[in-house]
């Protein structure tokens, strides 16, 4: 039977995201102090391999995964598959810098329903719920970033907006930026 770090490791390699220790321990067969043990240990044996892949915890749980010094090596050997819709989307988005959902279909059209969901699977774009309202904040992740290889996006002029009796919070997102989005508007 294989050891406890080695059963982790199969099941962090199997499951391919962050698993909490509780889980861990469901799938190990074992106690959570037991799995606790167990990752640590496997952890403190990556960390002495020189081995492309680490184990490292995330607020989600543990999990394997490439080294960063390897990244370069995913951009090139697994290109995403994003269509031109999917593309322009993300390009709204990421102009934007932060987009309420309802703006972005008024901007793209229905289709950039399926274009944020594809855009959030594949980890370029993160949802967050607005504090009210039914509709999401979107905003591009670090993902987009490192996968197009870009350290900042231009910061776009703001439009002066008229005072409001009801002025959005310091720190909530706003889409109040005006680009010439002409080629981004043509749904795909």
């Amino acid at each position: 039977m294989p050891s406890l770090p080695s059963r982790i490791e199969a099941i962090l390699y199997l499951k391919a995201q962050p698993l909490p220790i509780a889980r861990i321990a469901e799938y190990a067969g074992c106690e959570k102090d037991q799995a606790t043990e167990g990752i640590l240990e496997l952890m403190t044996s990556y960390a002495h391999r020189d081995s492309a892949l680490e184990v490292v915890e995330t607020p989600e749980g543990y999990c394997l995964q490439l080294r960063e010094a390897y990244q370069d090596l995913v951009q090139a050997l697994i290109p995403v598959d994003l269509g031109v819709g999917a593309l322009r989307t993300l390009a709204a988005i990421a102009l934007k810098g932060s987009i309420s959902q309802t703006n972005l279909i008024e901007l793209r059209g229905s289709g950039a329903y399926d274009h944020v969901k594809e855009l959030v699977e594949q980890g370029f774009v993160r949802k967050r719920r607005q504090a009210e309202g039914r509709s999401f904040w979107l905003q591009v992740t670090d993902k987009f970033y490192q996968y197009f290889q870009v350290d900042q996006l231009p910061q776009p002029t703001q439009t002066p907006q008229p005072q409001s009796a009801n002025p959005v919070a310091e720190n909530e997102p706003t889409d109040q930026i005006s680009l010439p989005l002409e080629e981004i508007q043509t749904v795909s």
